[in-house]
């Protein structure tokens, strides 16, 4: 399998879930708003011998030529975004959700950003994420997959064609799901927000904008060590320094 890191850049982020973006080289993360979260917006493509896999779909934002960020970044690595044949949704935030699909400003229709692949994302954060009225969600960047033949909305835990596992985890937010990707014997892991970044693996962490910070220690804790006695690859979204890492 072949890890292609999809780096959006770095942003800030504080309680008004506003993105900003953050130059890593000349800004200052002390002249933030207090309490401001340096991240990486970070999907993944993922080859494997049946599909190229499109984990999480990043803001969503477009470069100066119109061009969805997400689809420039497939381009620059080979990739045709026709090409790709699954998109993995861990959950709907916005910073996971907003490439779903893209607005044509003069037709004024949406579309699906992958209108050649199959989407996977859990039927109770679609719903929950269509009604809950937070900051965290934007429903316009994602209420079509409710209306294409071509999504699938899984509930529970399952398998994909034989060798992608999700699992519903909750604990970053209630519906979110985590996903193991199994071929030739090697695994590699996305557990999504639950687990965002290699420090927090290493470490009890509580973070307060967890649904259930507890439970994201818990499970960070458990996969960390499952990972490591099973040699499995895990992608960070969030990391500013490692996208991911192998064990």
């Amino acid at each position: 399998m072949k890890i292609i890191p999809l780096s959006e850049g770095a942003f800030t982020i504080d309680k008004t879930k506003v993105f900003v973006p953050f130059n890593k080289e000349t800004d200052d993360l002390q002249q933030r708003a207090i309490g401001s979260l340096l991240v990486e917006v970070q999907p993944f493509a993922i080859i494997t011998q049946k599909d190229i896999i499109v984990i999480d779909t990043g803001l969503g934002f477009s470069n100066r030529d119109g061009i969805l960020q997400i689809h420039q970044n497939l381009i620059d690595n080979g990739i045709d975004p026709l090409d790709v044949t699954k998109v993995l949704l861990s959950h709907l935030h916005k910073d996971h959700s907003g490439g779903v699909a893209k607005e044509d400003a003069v037709l004024q229709h949406q579309f699906l950003s992958f209108p050649q692949a199959t989407y996977y994302v859990n039927k109770q954060e679609f719903e929950f994420a269509t009604t809950v009225g937070s900051a965290s969600y934007t429903p316009k960047e994602f209420a079509l997959l409710s209306e294409k033949e071509n999504v699938v909305f899984t509930e529970g835990n399952g398998v994909i064609d034989d060798y992608i596992r999700y699992e519903v985890t909750g604990a970053h937010c209630p519906y979110h799901q985590a996903f193991w990707i199994e071929e030739s014997g090697a695994t590699i892991f996305f557990g999504g927000d639950v687990a965002p970044q290699l420090q927090q693996m290493k470490s009890r962490f509580i973070a307060k904008y967890d649904f259930d910070g507890k439970k994201c220690m818990e499970l960070r804790q458990q996969w960390w060590e499952q990972g490591q006695q099973q040699h499995w690859t895990f992608l960070f979204y969030h990391d500013i320094k490692t996208p991911y890492v192998i064990l």
